[in-house]
């Protein structure tokens, strides 16, 4: 080959080497990822997930989605910009699930995952009786939404599939709360057979009041025995409740040394915004799974260190401040109980101080403290109150 014609023909390679490859913008897709931010900017509580891919002058619209009038919002918005789209989107719950989209849960305590494998990130629990909604299903796993909303895959075995008649019908039936910390329901009154282990906030069917027990009826159909001693009528509960301060705390100091589970929200383990929510589950109230979510409910109180203005009650939230170009960063969450202490599930379940001289001083967390917040008292949007809401709906 001529060395001249050599090096002419590597010039032009390296020139087609830089070219800058010039490609249309996805109209569409912008349309989607502005809605998106407005209908489901949360993703552990709503599913917009949604992708057009570009075919010629032609949008194919595929993903999923639980908010229906987000997705027609979606197409309306590209319809009236004279935007070409194919509609492929699979809308939740799937029709697969037949009239069976609601379930209740069925064991103590109910493993939610992020995937839908028992060795994926344990995301949150559910406990024994809690009705949640049913959006599909991939194998023998369920991807359901609790009461609080939040989104995770649960295994057929933890819970028991209904229709929406039957979950309405579920609500005015007679039932009973289990109030102690852990236990147990029996296959008779003499004790001697297990039915089912129970943690606090366990709700179950009353088929009938004998001495000294409740025969219940789990929903699977399994029947079983609860002492009286340990539970209380669900609506008696509830008419007790008064959701003070003082039952707040009182309830909180119920799980000391129960040991710290990431994502965990029963007795048997509890991550720190997990042991919040279970603290106000136990007073009636539903409030958001996370800190990240719980710290945009209630009313501010302070958010320089003041203490002297905390109630007890309140949350108080720690992590990493914000910068000139980092967001605040919420991790942590306790609840203040007076006596410049807070109670808190790190490691365990544990009261810390803000009060240097104290021999329980949590520097740690005081050097990362971020804000407090009075959920209590206050009505919320995020906030559930059972005595006026029924969480069977």
């Amino acid at each position: 080959m001529d060395t001249r014609f050599g090096y002419i023909l590597l010039f032009l390679m390296l020139c087609a080497g830089c070219k800058t490859e010039i490609t249309s913008e996805n109209i569409a897709q912008i349309h989607i990822d502005a809605l998106q931010k407005e209908v489901a900017p949360d993703k552990r509580v709503a599913v917009f997930q949604i992708e057009a891919q570009q075919k010629t002058d032609t949008y194919i619209l595929k993903g999923e989605s639980d908010q229906p009038e987000g997705l027609q919002r979606l197409l309306d918005s590209l319809s009236s910009n004279n935007i070409s789209f194919v509609d492929s989107v699979t809308v939740l719950p799937t029709a697969e699930l037949g009239d069976k989209k609601h379930a209740i849960i069925n064991i103590s305590v109910a493993n939610l995952r992020s995937k839908p494998k028992h060795s994926a990130e344990l995301a949150t629990q559910a406990t024994l009786g809690t009705p949640v909604k049913v959006l599909k299903k991939q194998g023998s796993w369920y991807y359901i939404q609790t009461p609080d909303k939040y989104l995770a895959w649960v295994d057929a075995g933890a819970i028991a599939l209904f229709t929406e008649v039957v979950i309405e019908n579920y609500g005015s039936l007679d039932k009973i709360i289990y109030t102690k910390t852990y236990g147990h329901a029996y296959a008779g009154p003499d004790k001697e057979e297990i039915v089912s282990d129970l943690v606090a906030g366990n709700v179950l069917e009353v088929l009938k009041y004998v001495d000294k027990f409740y025969i219940v009826r789990f929903p699977d159909g399994r029947q079983a025995y609860v002492a009286h001693e340990e539970s209380e009528k669900y609506k008696d509960w509830l008419a007790g409740l008064d959701s003070s301060s003082d039952a707040l705390v009182a309830t909180s100091k119920r799980f000391m040394g129960v040991p710290y589970l990431w994502g965990g929200t029963s007795t048997k383990g509890m991550d720190c915004s997990g042991f919040t929510k279970t603290i106000f589950f136990l007073n009636g109230m539903i409030i958001p799974r996370d800190a990240s979510q719980q710290v945009h409910t209630g009313k501010p109180i302070d958010d320089t260190g003041n203490f002297n203005s905390l109630e007890a009650g309140d949350l108080l939230f720690f992590g990493v401040k914000a910068t000139d170009s980092t967001k605040e960063k919420v991790v942590h969450v306790g609840m203040w109980i007076g006596n410049n202490e807070f109670i808190h599930a790190s490691d365990m379940v544990r009261v810390g101080s803000v009060d240097k001289a104290s021999k329980n001083y949590d520097e740690y967390n005081v050097d990362r403290y971020l804000r407090t917040k009075r959920i209590l008292k206050e009505r919320d949007k995020d906030l559930i109150d059972l005595r006026r809401v029924s969480m069977f709906k």
